[in-house]
């Protein structure tokens, strides 16, 4: 039996994807990435395309996180995602610490698709330093007042420091880690971070290339997995394919497989979790088809 359709046969539990992009290559202002120079990236990625790729995957919703440091972005996202009621929530690019922060937040928050920012090591921005500011302490307490959530970007050893002192900081905003499994989480005291009940993880960014190759058995990446389950159990792991940057190591269906191999071998409770109740939990996204399971 095919790869999609092994998939598809197990797809009893509903899955919403926790990380995708959206950008359009095609646009007279173009875009900010991915690079013109990138021959697998460079094309359309919008919400029917990713119906497509994910036809018949069990994938029933999805949440846009930020490509573009451009504030208009934020608005041409959520056009988009008006458009097409697979995706559930964006996560947007704003900068807490500048002046027009409040009255930006205000503008994008009025549309319930938008359920937050990200901010990490991305578009030149590093957290550390931004936390010594008054000023961006207090955009990140708006972020919380509304309800809504900090994505972080690109993790590395100094960035989950960082956000243990941003729990510390600002302990009502829910943050959520993305792509932790890029970093080698063996070497990284992260038994702090596990201690935060507002913190959550993506299970996104998880295939890598070794020695010329993309593994792509799930149980090359069991050990790693296992590290961030035991630190931060199943109620606070997320499922994201981060879908179309992944395309470079694998076809969706792969990406998608190590996460469903994982998740499912921890039963079918701890796979609904991860695949779908605990984004509730985390995003409060919006539901906006009958496929999307409800709130709880």
């Amino acid at each position: 039996m095919a790869l999609r359709e092994r998939l598809a046969a197990a797809a009893a539990v509903p899955i919403i994807d926790t990380h995708i992009h959206l950008f359009d290559t095609t646009r007279p202002q173009g875009v900010p990435w991915p690079d013109k120079e990138d021959s697998v990236l460079y094309r359309p990625a919008l919400p029917a395309r990713y119906r497509r790729v994910t036809e018949r995957l069990g994938v029933v919703g999805a949440i846009v996180i930020e490509c573009s440091p451009w504030v208009e972005d934020n608005q041409w996202v959520l056009d988009v995602a008006a458009k097409d009621r697979i995706i559930a929530g964006t996560i947007g690019n704003l900068e807490p610490g500048r002046a027009e922060f409040p009255s930006q937040l205000e503008r994008f928050q009025r549309n319930p698709l938008f359920r937050g920012i990200r901010y990490g090591n991305l578009w030149g921005r590093d957290l550390g330093p931004e936390l010594k500011k008054p000023d961006f302490i207090s955009g990140l307490k708006m972020l919380a007042k509304a309800g809504l959530v900090l994505d972080t970007a690109n993790p590395t050893p100094a960035l989950m420091a960082d956000v243990v002192r941003l729990t510390d900081r600002v302990p009502e905003l829910r943050i959520i880690i993305d792509h932790l499994p890029e970093l080698d989480v063996l070497a990284v005291n992260l038994s702090e971070l596990g201690k935060r009940p507002q913190v959550y993880v993506k299970v996104s960014g998880v295939l890598r290339r070794v020695s010329g190759r993309v593994p792509l058995d799930s149980g090359f990446y069991r050990d790693r997995l296992d590290r961030i389950w035991d630190i931060f159990g199943p109620n606070r792991l997320m499922y994201g394919s981060d879908w179309p940057n992944s395309d470079p190591l694998g076809s969706y269906p792969q990406v998608l497989k190590v996460a469903a191999d994982y998740f499912h071998a921890k039963g079918t409770d701890a796979a609904a979790r991860c695949f779908w109740k605990n984004s509730i939990e985390a995003y409060h996204w919006v539901k906006r088809d009958s496929r999307q399971p409800g709130p709880l």
